[in-house]
């Protein structure tokens, strides 16, 4: 009983701001940290202004795509449509983009809206259905995937990205900045204050500590599931859109490379896989160390095969640490 005490009493003593850390986000970051100093001994470049940001640019990518993912997982759900609505999203756009300067400027709200339709589909069967979220998801991926290789008649797609897309994948708005790594942090200060300053955001914690609970104070849980699916799907064509514009073409399996990192990002930021605990800081260190990772296993020449049984392990590891709360449905 004297320890437990002498530890609230050290707590107390703590600066608010140090009490305030969570350990996983801490954790995550002391990572990053050591995964720099790890890659320096690899690279001597791996520490230049010009190497960083460019592993910014590409954490972006991932970044658009593990906040509507984070949004979900904070439900207590969880949306493995991902690879083909990243797919979807850059090869509707690229599609548009073929039909003359109203298709160039359609484009990329085109390819967006296809991916909230994936997401659409599958909030309703998660909202009204009541489908398990891992099945819903599954099935409309497959869905996905096959509409994609009838229209492609199973060949890589021939369209290109446009103007736009490449720009704002690749270009510099403000000198030194790419395009990519502003838009990543517009879409996370719109995120925060979803999640933070509205209705919506409460709803959604409420919702995954305990969803009987949050129907019962008068939350319409069922918009509200409905409304997280949506965005993910729409992030994650957004996220296809921003890679399509970054290769100038769209492939179909650009996306297969996507779902285990975004779980991997939001779930090692500390955000909880049962739903109701997590921020987006955390996820913003989760991508930024996925990123890293990703990085130094290619200067290590590892192979795809064991690049996933890390995010695997990863995942369980999280989960070991920070996911045992039991759940209160």
């Amino acid at each position: 009983m004297s320890d437990i005490t002498g530890e609230r009493g050290m707590e107390r003593r703590l600066p608010k701001f140090f009490r305030r850390i969570d350990p996983a986000v801490a954790t995550a970051f002391g990572c990053i940290l050591l995964l720099l100093a790890v890659g320096s001994i690899y690279s001597t470049s791996f520490l230049s202004v010009e190497y960083l940001l460019q592993q910014l640019k590409v954490a972006s990518f991932l970044g658009v795509i593990a906040t509507g993912m984070m949004i979900v997982i904070l439900l207590g759900q969880i949306d493995l449509s991902v690879p083909w609505s990243v797919a979807v999203g850059g090869m509707m756009a690229c599609a548009a983009a073929a039909f003359g300067h109203v298709g160039e400027v359609l484009a990329i709200p085109f390819g967006i809206l296809c991916g909230m339709a994936i997401g659409l589909a599958n909030g309703v069967g998660v909202a009204y259905l009541r489908i398990p979220s891992m099945i819903i998801t599954l099935a409309t991926n497959a869905v996905a995937q096959g509409l994609m290789v009838v229209y492609t008649g199973g060949f890589s797609p021939q369209d290109s990205a446009t103007t736009a897309m490449r720009y704002i994948a690749t270009g510099f708005l403000v000198p030194g900045v790419p395009n990519a790594v502003i838009i990543w942090a517009l879409i996370g200060a719109a995120a925060v204050f979803a999640l933070t300053r509205t209705t919506f955001g409460r709803s959604v914690y409420a919702i995954g500590n305990r969803e009987r609970a949050a129907y019962m104070s008068g939350i319409d849980t069922r918009r509200v599931v409905l409304i997280a699916f949506v965005v993910s799907g729409g992030l994650s064509a957004f996220g296809g859109v921003l890679l399509a514009g970054y290769a100038s073409k769209a492939a179909q399996s650009m996306g297969d490379t996507y779902l285990l990192p975004s779980i991997a990002a939001v779930v090692l930021g500390g955000t909880s896989i049962l739903g109701g605990r997590g921020s987006y800081l955390g996820t913003v260190a989760g991508v930024i160390l996925i990123t890293l990772l990703q990085s130094i296993l290619s200067v290590m020449q590892m192979p795809e095969a064991g690049r996933q049984i890390i995010y695997g392990v990863v995942i369980i590891a999280m989960l070991l640490l920070y996911g045992r709360t039991p759940a209160n449905r």
